[in-house]
């Protein structure tokens, strides 16, 4: 079984005038300067070169419009390279807002119950198809033929549909009861009719809802039936079938289609 926990992570960056002020590498570098006394000693426990180095300096001190590495000739108290008390007090302000960074990525990983569900989630909703309609649910029932499968899922609440895929397309995707997977349909496969008890179809799958909106093209209308579950599906027909059917906002229909106008597919 995989014990492995997954959790919000990211990298702090101060910004000034949009611009990557200091991360923490370069608050290393003036940690590592003010310890040693001397850049290059920094850039060589950094493991960076003496130049790397001296840029990142040279872009934090314009940034911060003031130095904030200082070098000293010797004499009485010695030579080398030291921070500024604007250098220090910058650092000091770096490791509160780290810390305050950490807590916080801490919190918002357990506050997300089941993280992997909701990564999941953000990929599903990342997803792009030219389909305009895309469910996500999980596989109930598998009807083996001897060439094609009948695959259903539920999607929410009493809402399922079913998809009529190949037999290689079943061992190609390694669909199972209880799996996840999303479907496909284009709006013009989908047929609106009234909400009439008793009429029969031949299309395997019946949605019903309300009309939520209705717009009107040149040519073709698209009507968005939110179902009774809560979610919504688009339909595409001509202007003329619309007013046949003198469908308005808030008349209850019901969406029609074939299983095989279904593309079923899983998450990589």
């Amino acid at each position: 079984m995989d014990e492995t926990m997954t959790a919000v992570g990211g990298r702090l960056w101060l910004k000034k005038d949009d611009r990557n002020f200091l991360g923490r590498g370069r608050i290393e570098l003036l940690e590592k300067i003010d310890a040693c006394g001397s850049i290059s000693q920094a850039a060589k426990a950094m493991k960076m070169s003496y130049k790397a180095a001296w840029d990142a300096v040279d872009a934090m001190n314009n940034i911060a419009g003031e130095a904030l590495v200082t070098s000293a000739s010797g004499g009485k108290g010695g030579g080398g390279t030291r921070l500024t008390v604007k250098g220090r007090k910058l650092v000091a302000m770096f490791q509160v807002v780290e810390r305050e960074h950490a807590r916080f990525l801490e919190q918002l990983s357990q506050g997300v119950e089941d993280f992997d569900n909701f990564y999941s989630l953000l990929r599903k909703l990342a997803m792009k198809t030219s389909a305009r309609n895309q469910f996500f649910g999980r596989i109930t029932a598998l009807r083996a033929g001897t060439v094609s499968v009948e695959v259903e899922m539920r999607l929410g609440g009493d809402d399922k549909i079913v998809a009529t895929i190949t037999q290689e397309s079943l061992e190609n995707l390694g669909l199972a009861i209880g799996g996840e997977a999303f479907a496909l349909i284009k709006a013009p496969w989908v047929i609106l009719t009234d909400d009439a008890p008793g009429i029969k179809f031949s299309a395997r799958n019946r949605l019903c809802g309300a009309v939520d909106k209705i717009t009107r093209g040149e040519v073709n209308s698209d009507i968005v039936l939110r179902l009774d579950s809560g979610l919504t599906l688009s339909s595409m027909m001509t202007n003329d079938s619309l007013d046949n059917l003198g469908l308005s906002v808030g008349d209850r229909s019901c969406a029609l289609f074939k299983s095989s106008s279904v593309i079923i597919g899983i998450g990589a």
